[in-house]
């Protein structure tokens, strides 16, 4: 049984190795993104200096209206306890476009775009840097390539558990420590099988959790195990949903300040508020789902609260698609699980390349020796 795992283990990992070292270095890349950005992007990101109290939300999203491209139109604005960054103005278009304005000032900063290396490693990420068809019965190769990747990298990595077994305390000992001082050879040797069983709990979670962006069945039957059906996907416009932005137009966004400040009232505090589309969304403090919120329904007449919907009471499909990307990411449990994340991933980028040094010095230098 052994000796037919590893032959799965080998065989599996010689045509998948350099896509899944890919698709993990690549996640790797992406996990500290939010900060890297945030530094780079500081212009756009941090007023330059604080004043005594900000404009009304009505000017300041009235005097970035005319700074929008042609389609653009506002979606909703996020204010930050902390007063040194920029309110964000959500825009409709491109996915999660924005544009920064200085609430001191009214300046506004501009709609800075994805870093290019960032943009870069997400199409690596998720499809290989293939573009996605036109034609959406087209098969989507770059997409497909991952997925399939992913799931022969669950039977890699599983297989791997069951030969990396030890069969004494002596070579328990040996099977979980990395040497440093004995030469390369045996270095990657440790790294390939001490460091792989360190990452295989992690890495197992992001490739369970990574196929449901993936494959549509396994991400109906992973949703299902946690009690959940996945409904189809609906494009069309949410009923209300122009009427809605058209009462906001008209209003000129003063209902959407009152709404702000009536829910500021309820809550206290907050890290910060989103108001968009008759709501306001609080993200709920702590470890966890980070995506995680409770909404504030308002009336976008008068800005006042009329319903709430708090995380703890909303259906399981909204917590459960939180808990995967959470899980996904990392970032379930702050900076420390982001950490450990990034080293998993790293390793799991390491395994397959030094899998194949291992097989080449078996297969070929070593028999070249013997001849």
């Amino acid at each position: 049984m052994r000796t037919f795992l590893k032959q799965i283990h080998i065989w599996l990992s010689m045509p998948f190795g350099l896509v899944i070292s890919v698709i993990c270095f690549s996640g790797a890349m992406l996990i500290f993104e939010p900060e890297i950005t945030a530094k780079v992007q500081s212009n756009y990101q941090r007023v330059e200096r604080v004043g005594v109290a900000p404009l009304p939300l009505d000017e300041l999203l009235r005097s970035v209206e005319p700074t929008l491209k042609e389609g653009q139109h506002i979606t909703g604005v996020t204010i930050f306890d902390d007063k040194e960054l920029c309110y964000k103005v959500s825009l409709s278009e491109p996915k999660h476009a924005a544009t920064y304005i200085d609430q001191y000032s009214g300046e506004v900063k501009g709609q800075p775009e994805r870093l290019s290396f960032f943009r870069t490693m997400f199409r690596l990420h998720r499809w290989l840097m293939d573009d996605r068809p036109e034609d959406n019965n087209a098969i989507f190769w770059g997409k497909m390539i991952v997925g399939v990747s992913t799931l022969m990298f669950l039977l890699i990595v599983i297989s791997g558990i069951f030969i990396w077994i030890p069969k004494s305390i002596k070579a328990l000992k040996n099977r979980t420590q990395i040497a440093l001082r004995k030469g390369l050879h045996r270095f990657f040797y440790d790294l390939h099988v001490a460091g792989g069983i360190y990452a295989t709990l992690l890495l197992l979670a992001m490739a369970l959790t990574g196929l449901t962006w993936s494959f549509e069945w396994y991400r109906n039957d992973f949703y299902r195990l946690f009690g959940v059906e996945v409904e189809a996907k609906n494009n069309a416009p949410q009923k209300g949903e122009k009427e809605g932005r058209r009462v906001r137009e008209d209003n000129a966004y003063i209902s959407w300040e009152r709404a702000y400040r009536n829910t500021l009232d309820i809550v206290g505090s907050a890290e910060k508020m989103t108001i968009a589309k008759g709501s306001v969304s609080v993200p709920c403090e702590g470890w966890g789902n980070q995506r995680a919120a409770d909404k504030y329904s308002f009336d976008e007449a008068s800005g006042e609260v009329i319903a709430k919907e708090l995380y703890a009471d909303s259906e399981r499909s909204r917590k459960v698609r939180g808990w995967i990307y959470s899980v996904h990411v990392g970032n379930w449990g702050g900076m420390l699980t982001r950490i450990l994340w990034f080293l998993a991933a790293m390793l799991g980028a390491t395994l397959p390349l030094t899998g194949y040094y291992l097989w080449i010095k078996r297969k070929f230098i070593r028999k070249r020796a013997r001849l």
